[in-house]
């Protein structure tokens, strides 16, 4: 019944929500078993409900209102609910014919009863539970088409006053608010089934701005907020569908709606009205958007919607026209620009807005390296190779680190002109050496060019002359010594100095790494007996340092 293994549990969960499921094992309450599912509590940080997919394959498929659930992820819960039933894969069917057969029987005894029994039975429940009570006279009000009271009912239900202590609703209530601000929602749709679109429409609205104006007090970690906003976008959505309001109007609203505040919580697209709008809607809405648009170039909401209706349009000019009324001064604009018109089969406009980026940026050392990795594989790719150098060798030029100087090498190795471009390369990181950079805060770049080279020899001589950082001595010891042992201890006796000054786990493995370091130029050089009388010494004077002799000892020292 399954249908899944252990191994493809570990798959879709990976290896981290795999191991933490192990925690979790005896936490899990299974609740209901039915054809293909499971659906269980388990007792984490919260109670979690989770349903699992049985019958999905070598890999299983779920939901878990966990945070990490939440958005889409295979979550420790739903792991330990899968090996929950793998564990007992033959006790499931047993357990799914039983909750038939109880189902089954609680229908049989509800159909027998009277009416008067029955009656009898729901206002024993609604006394007992005053959510299913409120739940049931929301419904009753929309049956009667009491739009005042079932507005009254949607704005009490949507009152954070009963969750919020200080005014505030803390992630422990946020769920219990969201599941009663979902009831609102449900009343809202169940007007529009009932054949009163034009009253839920109205309530929809009213719904938003109440939501709205309480979303910030309201700890939405969850997401659970987000969730009633979409489906309350859903009911407006319907409503409109059954009332057909002008399209005028409707386009006004969606307008307003979406560039206002209301809409980070409802994600209303003008776009899934177009069916309600018609011609006569969407040229209203492209209009006010434009009008808006123009009135405000660089606001967010007014540059997207510009973008969502001239994308939907294939009008691939007024898109750049909106991207090219707001360019960004490191060229990342320009490159959006260059991708559209890539997109629409435009290559040569695109090149030439690439190009632009480059040009106009306000200051070279800080162009998007988007947009130069965009021109010179543009440029590689035509065969343009000298193009392509130059592009590498002026962004080099402008901003000198290591990463700069690779590419360049990359693409001047392609085009055969590595070594020219190298000696003018390596000038300018000559010139950096002796001064401060913006670049030069973990040593000279020269001599991590010369030493990505493979060019020790000219590495440890412009280290000896302009001076290194740390790092890059110690990585000039350990490649040269072999060749210069007498030079690499040096380097290895001064940086382990004031490391035997400090504690800690970390220290203590860059010790015993100088100290291998060391151990090999003794071997160089013959001179093993000195090494000992060193490790000797230092064994003695660090002897409490109860951590660094283990690894000492794990390591032969």
């Amino acid at each position: 019944m399954t249908g899944f293994t252990e191994r493809g549990l570990r798959a879709i969960a990976g290896p981290r929500s795999f191991a933490r499921a192990q925690d979790y094992l005896d936490a899990v309450t299974v609740t209901e078993v039915g054809d293909g599912w499971i659906t269980a509590t388990v007792h984490g940080t919260h109670p979690y409900a989770v349903e699992l997919s049985l019958d999905g394959g070598d890999a299983p498929s779920g939901e878990c209102d966990c945070p990490y659930g939440l958005e889409g992820n295979f979550c420790k819960h739903l792991v330990a609910v899968g090996l929950t039933a793998l564990s007992r894969a033959e006790s499931l069917p047993k357990q799914r014919t039983r909750a038939r057969t109880r189902a089954r029987g609680l229908d049989a005894w509800l159909a027998a009863l009277s009416r008067e029994d029955l009656l009898a039975l729901v206002r024993e429940q609604l006394h007992e539970d005053p959510q299913l009570r409120r739940r049931l006279e929301l419904r009753a009000a929309s049956a009667r088409g009491d739009l005042d009271e079932v507005r009254a009912r949607v704005r009490e239900l949507l009152d954070i006053g009963p969750f919020a202590q200080y005014g505030y609703v803390e992630y422990a209530d946020a769920r219990a608010y969201g599941d009663q601000a979902a009831q609102a929602v449900s009343a809202i749709s169940a007007l529009t089934s009932a054949g009163r679109p034009a009253d839920a429409l109205a309530l929809s609205r009213e719904a938003m701005r109440l939501l709205h104006a309480v979303q910030e007090s309201v700890d939405d970690s969850d997401g659970c907020l987000g969730e009633v906003g979409a489906d309350l976008a859903q009911a407006h959505l319907d409503a409109c569908r059954a009332t057909r309001p002008d399209p005028e109007e409707l386009a006004s609203w969606l307008v307003e709606h979406v560039l206002g505040d209301v809409d980070d919580l409802t994600g209303i697209d003008p776009l899934d009205y177009e069916d309600v709008l018609g011609a006569r809607g969407m040229a209203t809405v492209r209009r006010l958007a434009a009008e808006a648009w123009r009135a405000n170039r660089t606001g967010w909401a007014e540059k997207y919607l510009m973008e969502r209706l001239a994308k939907a349009g294939g009008d691939v000019d007024a898109v750049v026209a909106v991207h090219a009324a707001d360019l960004v001064p490191d060229g990342s604009t320009h490159l959006l620009i260059a991708r559209e018109l890539d997109t629409a089969g435009r290559p040569d406009e695109a090149l030439r807005w690439a190009e632009r980026g480059v040009e106009e940026a306000e200051d070279p050392a800080f162009v998007a390296t988007g947009l130069i990795d965009y021109l010179c594989e543009r440029h590689s790719r035509a065969g343009r190779l000298p193009q392509a150098v130059a592009v590498r060798r002026d962004h080099f030029a402008a901003r000198r680190t290591l990463t700069t100087y690779q590419q360049l090498r990359t693409v001047a190795q392609a085009a055969d002109c590595w070594n020219a471009e190298r000696d003018t390369a390596l000038a300018l990181l000559r010139a950096d050496a002796g001064q401060r950079t913006p670049y030069r805060y973990d040593g000279p770049v020269l001599i991590d060019a010369l030493l990505d080279d493979g060019d020790v020899d000219a590495a440890w001589q412009a280290a000896t002359e302009t001076g290194a950082h740390d790092r890059q001595w110690l990585t000039l010891a350990d490649r040269t010594r072999a060749g210069r042992p007498a030079d690499a201890l040096r380097v290895y006796l001064r940086l382990i100095e004031p490391l035997l000054k400090e504690t800690g786990n970390a220290v203590y493995e860059q010790v015993t790494s100088l100290l291998l370091g060391m151990r090999a130029c003794h071997q160089h050089l013959r001179t093993q007996d000195e090494f000992t009388a060193y490790v000797t010494a230092l064994r003695a004077a660090h002897k409490r340092k109860r951590n660094l002799m283990r690894l000492l000892d794990e390591h032969g020292l």
